[in-house]
């Protein structure tokens, strides 16, 4: 993760004795991590700019129950897209000895679990169709099906590289993947596909893929289904499956309750609402922990290490994550004003409790790669359940009181499961309360200070006088913002301020 990258080279923070500093010798793979990230999460920017450039042209061009039909169908491709064989594939990252017949193996699997789910999908489509009433789900849900098929010829190239922490190749596919789907939305938005334009779109993206990582990595080969020797694959994966299973109960269950009880324009509204909230967690965390992964994997005879990278890292995630999120509450109106335009302006009072839960969202998803690196998948299967618990039971309560009462309900369900999370890792990990809070205080105390400061302006300084300017509105508010923010980390911290910085230019910090 980000601060495994510089652990060997970085000054002294005051919160560094919360873990012992590195072990010596590990100077490789902090190089190695470098440049993983770098690939990986400046691809993973370049790839965002150009896909969040096309959605908010596209979000222009459909209406909010294209959206929310989407998400219907969504919560069946989502629920099915765990049994996809992605944790039999990442099986092969921690495989100490890998042979090709291993790859032939994983390869096989993959070839019948998508199969089979497609197959699932295809005659399952009219059911779930008939539970929302919109008979066009069935429709879509049977074109999606296409999404599985490519499936194989991604994971496997993806594990390969991934192991070898060779992140430039997949940046490059990556990114023409990106430029196809955001040009073929244009075109079909343009071209008054409606809904479609949100169905063909990801499939093709899936395909480009597909396509090029598999001719990069030169990954093509006959699969073997002959399983015999597989029983490492099948356990390490049959846990990254279960943890997928109720990480998708818990993130899928508010569209599964209200897309019964509301309209596809209320679902429409939702779901854009959670997809603005939980972009950082969702889009940039995950890349991380692709790196994490293999990184923390080299880690796994060194605890202490490991836990000292963990809570480094966490500590400049929740940096840079913390003040996005909290001046995306206090700035949710402009924002989305700016952003997606008067069509979309039952947003801002649902984004305004969602984006105050994703800290903890954020801090909560870093804790899988380290638990699996060190061979303990079965505590992201135990967090994952208590998260499917908590959420499930909060949208079900929640749901009888409208859309704003679910949005609500992720202030109260995110805390929980982070907490939950945490005390389920510790045996594990070595990392409580404690040290987390050692950790996190500074990002988590500057960013509330931070919030105080531009919500106060806006009430007392700017709202009244720019709300019909909101591109000007939301610029003074993120001035207001940044230089508030490191005003206080200035005061707090100086090494963090430098720090975050570079992290944002993508240069190792200083050596001492």
């Amino acid at each position: 993760m980000t601060s495994t990258s510089s652990s060997t080279s970085a000054p002294a923070m005051p919160h560094d004795s919360f873990a012992p500093a590195p072990l010596a010798g590990q100077d490789t793979l902090a190089s190695d991590v470098k440049r993983a990230i770098i690939w990986r999460s400046g691809s993973q920017i370049a790839a965002q700019v150009v896909s969040w450039s096309s959605t908010l042209i596209v979000m222009r061009l459909l209406s909010p129950s294209d959206y929310g039909l989407f998400a219907m169908s969504l919560v069946m491709l989502s629920f099915l897209t765990f049994l996809n064989g992605y944790g039999f594939a990442s099986a092969l990252i921690q495989e100490r000895d890998l042979d090709q017949n291993r790859i032939r193996q994983a390869f096989g699997l993959l070839l019948s679990a998508n199969a089979l789910i497609a197959a699932v999908q295809w005659f399952a489509a009219p059911s779930v169709a008939a539970y929302y009433g919109q008979p066009v789900v069935a429709d879509m849900l049977r074109v999606q099906t296409l999404i599985y098929v490519s499936t194989p010829f991604i994971a496997i190239p993806e594990v390969l590289m991934g192991r070898r922490l060779d992140f430039r190749s997949q940046a490059v596919v990556n990114l023409s993947s990106a430029l196809t789907g955001a040009i073929l939305s244009l075109v079909m938005a343009w071209a008054d596909f409606g809904v479609w334009t949100l169905v063909y779109a990801p499939i093709v993206m899936f395909w480009v893929r597909a396509i090029g990582l598999t001719v990069l990595a030169r990954s093509l080969v006959w699969p073997s289904f002959n399983f015999r020797g597989c029983g490492s694959i099948f356990r390490f994966g049959l846990a990254i499956l279960l943890t997928q299973l109720f990480w998708l109960v818990q993130t899928q269950s508010d569209i599964f309750v209200i897309g019964r009880k509301l309209t596809p324009h209320e679902v429409g509204v939702y779901s854009q609402a959670v997809f603005l909230a939980t972009i950082f967690y969702s889009r940039f965390v995950p890349p991380l922990n692709e790196v994490a992964f293999p990184a923390y994997s080299r880690l796994q005879d060194d605890l202490p290490g490991l836990r000292w990278a963990f809570l480094r890292s966490a500590r400049l995630i929740l940096l840079i994550a913390a003040p996005l999120y909290v001046g995306m509450a206090a700035s949710a109106k402009p924002l989305v004003a700016t952003l997606f335009g008067p069509t979309w302006h039952e947003l801002p009072p649902l984004i305004e409790f969602m984006a105050l839960a994703m800290p903890f969202m954020t801090l909560q998803v870093l804790f899988s790669p380290a638990l699996n690196a060190i061979g303990k998948p079965g505590v992201p299967v135990r967090t994952a359940i208590a998260g499917a618990i908590i959420f499930a039971a909060s949208f079900v309560a929640a749901a009888q009181f409208g859309i704003m009462a679910v949005a609500m309900a992720w202030c109260l369900a995110a805390p929980l499961l982070l907490l939950a999370t945490v005390l389920l890792s510790r045996p594990a990990l070595g990392i409580g309360l404690g040290d987390m809070w050692r950790a996190l205080a500074l990002p988590a105390g500057s960013s509330l200070a931070m919030g105080a400061i531009v919500w106060a302006a806006d009430r007392l300084l700017i709202s009244n006088r720019l709300d019909a300017l909101p591109v000007l509105h939301l610029s003074l508010l993120v001035t207001v913002g940044v230089v508030a923010y490191a005003g206080v980390i200035h005061t707090a911290d100086r090494t963090a301020l430098h720090q975050i910085w570079s992290l944002i230019r993508r240069k190792p910090e200083a050596a001492t």
